[in-house]
């Protein structure tokens, strides 16, 4: 087992451990791209209230309900649709990254993969816009991931430049590779293409914010 993770034995008997739940929803698709770029898989993400983005989940007490209960209550609220989600859709389990804000005791982060047929993806994403109590709250609005890469690089590596809450970017790629979502040489590009997409971004910022400063010494 890889450093840092846990099975969900050893995950469950962490005494004074909080547990988080979030899954990764998705579907296989014949759609194209303006007709021509396959699309192949559709998997869901939110953009959340704090501008991250990350998976639909949330916190879970153990000692109330299942980590699969607790999920599926989670979901109904942020996605307006109830889904049964079961241990065997449990991938992994892990101790949440250090920068992640928490109280003092540590935080277990449970990942789950559960594939759907695409109009039940639809009706996740419908209903999410119109039920869910979570709504334009804490769920500011769900997200496709584009695998696809367009000529000018943009698609999967401009997504991955956007920042994730906690460890969901791994969670993503792992499960891109392990699903066989989309090539390791494709995902190893997309990489590539979005650390120099982010060098970018961190220049446009500090251009902004050297403007900024001088618009408030002129005030």
């Amino acid at each position: 087992m890889a450093s840092g993770q846990l099975s969900r034995v050893e995950a469950l008997a962490c005494s004074g451990c909080r547990h988080a739940c979030h899954v990764m929803l998705y579907c296989d698709t014949e759609t194209q791209l303006f007709g021509r770029i396959p699309i192949r898989h559709i998997i869901l993400m939110q953009m959340r209230f704090d501008g991250l983005l990350g998976f639909p989940g949330g916190l879970v007490n153990p000692l109330e309900e299942t980590l699969e209960a607790g999920l599926s209550r989670e979901l109904l609220e942020e996605m307006g649709v109830a889904l049964p989600i079961s241990v065997e859709d449990h991938v992994d389990a892990c101790y949440a990254p250090a920068s992640t804000p928490s109280p003092s005791s540590r935080l277990i982060t449970h990942f789950y993969v559960r594939k759907m047929d695409e109009e039940q993806i639809r009706e996740v994403e419908r209903a999410a816009a119109s039920t869910a109590t979570d709504h334009g709250l804490e769920v500011l609005g769900m997200v496709r991931v584009p695998l696809y890469t367009t000529k000018g690089g943009g698609g999967l590596a401009s997504f991955l430049s956007h920042s994730f809450i906690g460890n969901a970017r791994s969670q993503l790629l792992d499960s891109l590779l392990r699903l066989n979502l989309v090539a390791p040489e494709e995902l190893h590009k997309a990489l590539t293409h979005s650390l120099k997409i982010h060098t970018h971004t961190a220049d446009d910022l500090k251009a902004a914010l050297t403007l900024t400063v001088a618009n408030r010494k002129r005030l």
